[in-house]
């Protein structure tokens, strides 16, 4: 089923939702995962593992991989009961304001502590990754994150960040242990600051590429959602102009629009912020190789017909999501650049979380 790995990982995941897509690709790879989740949700991975769906090039329908048949293995677990210095790596699969609940918060200050490298897969970068990124005035941006000072125990060059590019979802209708795959495209993650974890992240993301899936009826299959690891701080980045152009931009003053509209409504603003925010990134340092064409990006939005995840989330009265909204328009700040399109997302984002935090 899998090429033999030279070394068998062992590593602990923040969030059972998402985390269960790399886990999976993990243990096709032959490594040891540990999920961390509520208790229900848990036992019903222990008792039954994981199962998720995805779309493969060139067949029909779904093709459904179930962990008991990988060659690495599957723990689920409480966060209380977890210790994190037992493992190689810790990824954080969970949207930030997620990691102020009780028990996972406590986790977290494990994690610092523990000297563990650790790989966020969030579209909001977390404090100790945004203080790698030279020239950076952090201090400025922690009223981004609903509780800043839990990251301060962090080393920054124990902290990489990878791009939640592949998007996946939990059928309402099933359990909690079964993940439906929508766009199968890659993780990318940026190199630690370590030559040694990089290492380790290069030999994952080799391992998976080289892992195959018997399925009963197809036979040998090479399934999608790689990891890739690249050397500029600035790949994963690449979300920001795509969220700002689209995502954030679903939000409106009385509902919500579907992304599609959201860009395609006005094409000429939503190109004109998409490429104000890649000019962003580009001060910042990164390269213009490092992001998507808008074309490309408008292309793949003309398909997205429900409004995203944030905006939905403020239309069913959330309190709290991930503000990678206001991060871009203060890191923009500090270059002295602003824009009325961003400033009117932002405030619109404002506007809801305080009649929602209001009741």
């Amino acid at each position: 089923m899998t090429d033999s790995n030279p070394t068998q990982y062992r590593i602990l995941i923040l969030g059972a939702s998402y985390g269960s897509l790399l886990s999976t690709k993990l243990m096709m790879a032959g490594h040891h995962v540990t999920l961390v989740c509520r208790d229900a949700t848990a036992e019903i991975f222990n008792a039954e593992g994981s199962v998720v769906r995805m779309p493969v090039k060139g067949h029909e329908g779904l093709v459904e991989v179930a962990s008991g048949g990988l060659p690495g293995s599957l723990h689920a677990s409480a966060p209380e009961k977890v210790t994190p210095s037992e493992f190689d790596l810790v990824v954080l699969a969970m949207q930030e304001p997620q990691y102020s609940a009780a028990g996972v918060r406590e986790l977290l200050g494990r994690v610092a502590a523990s000297g563990v490298p650790t790989m966020a897969i969030t579209n909001m970068p977390l404090l100790p990754y945004l203080a790698r990124i030279p020239g950076l005035d952090t201090q400025s941006l922690r009223e981004c994150f609903l509780e800043p000072e839990l990251w301060d125990p962090f080393d920054p060059g124990l902290m990489t960040l990878c791009s939640p590019d592949p998007q996946a979802f939990r059928p309402p209708e099933e359990q909690p242990n079964v993940l439906q795959v929508r766009l199968p495209t890659n993780f990318k993650a940026a190199a630690f600051a370590d030559d040694s974890h990089t290492a380790m992240l290069r030999e994952l993301d080799a391992g998976i590429e080289a892992a195959r899936f018997t399925s009963p009826e197809l036979g040998e299959l090479e399934l999608p959602v790689k990891l890739r690891v690249y050397d500029s701080v600035f790949v994963p980045l690449a979300k920001w102009a795509m969220l700002m152009a689209g995502n954030y931009r679903c939000v409106q003053a009385e509902e919500m629009r579907p992304i599609k509209d959201a860009v395609h409504g006005d094409i000429e603003a939503s190109q004109a912020v998409y490429e104000w925010v890649v000019g962003v990134c580009i001060d910042l340092g990164g390269d213009a190789s490092d992001f998507v064409p808008f074309e490309k990006y408008a292309k793949a939005a003309s398909s997205l017909a429900s409004p995203s995840s944030a905006a939905r989330a403020l239309a069913a009265g959330a309190t709290n999501i991930e503000r990678v909204d206001k991060l871009v328009s203060l890191v923009a700040a500090q270059q002295g650049k602003k824009l009325e399109v961003v400033d009117e997302t932002v405030g619109l984002v404002e506007k809801w979380l305080t009649q929602n935090r209001a009741g």
